[in-house]
């Protein structure tokens, strides 16, 4: 079937800011009193919602969050870059392309600013803020769709988390999953995505899907 829009996942999929996210995230759980390392944090966190983030970590110290906030940024600033081949990929794409993150729209701007890749969303980048439910469940990448008037099953997701790759199978859409992120792809794949490894073959993948 034909490939009318790609769906992007920011993080991890365009910018590699889930190895920050985590180091940060974890250190700062740790210093709640929280017996977690990176491992349990990429498990159970990576790819969710703020919402989910927030109604999993609870009460905080007055600070804790604003502190939290200001080393995540400071660490984003000096590190943050595009994922490896992503940029090549974009430019070899022939399919009209959007970005759907479970980020704040704030956050997934500056950091497709940070890595010179907002211009090639404008317009077209969605968030969980915008529907009533972010990933795992469908409505972010159904709103997406019906935004840029695509059929669910004439779109392909491009994710790195089982919160992602799930939101992906519950709309009705086909999924590339990347196996080169924090996430072992037997668990993405066990999900129903399609594992890829270097992003700079996402367009001849979605080529492959059209077939």
């Amino acid at each position: 079937m034909a490939v009318d829009l790609v769906i992007f996942d920011c993080d991890g999929v365009l910018v590699d800011s889930e190895p920050i996210s985590v180091r940060v995230g974890t250190a700062a759980l740790r210093r709640l009193g929280w017996s977690i390392d990176e491992t349990e944090y990429i498990e159970r966190f990576v790819g969710c919602t703020n919402d989910y983030w927030e109604e999993q970590v609870g009460e905080t110290p007055p600070g804790w969050r604003e502190q939290l906030r200001a080393e995540y940024m400071a660490a984003v600033k000096a590190e943050l870059c595009a994922v490896r081949g992503i940029e090549e990929a974009l430019d070899r794409l022939a399919v009209p392309s959007c970005v759907a993150s479970n980020g704040r729209h704030s956050v997934i701007r500056h950091s497709l600013e940070l890595v010179g890749l907002a211009g090639r969303f404008d317009g077209r980048v969605f968030s969980a803020e915008d529907v009533a439910r972010g990933k795992p469940e469908p409505d972010l990448f159904l709103h997406a769709a019906a935004t840029l008037g695509a059929e669910p099953e004439r779109c392909v997701v491009v994710e790195d988390s089982p919160f992602g790759v799930t939101a992906a199978m519950r709309a009705g859409m086909r999924c590339l999953a990347f196996a080169g992120g924090l996430i072992p792809g037997d668990r993405l794949a066990g999900l129903g995505a399609t594992l890829f490894h270097d992003p700079a073959t996402l367009p001849e993948l979605i080529t492959s899907l059209e077939r």
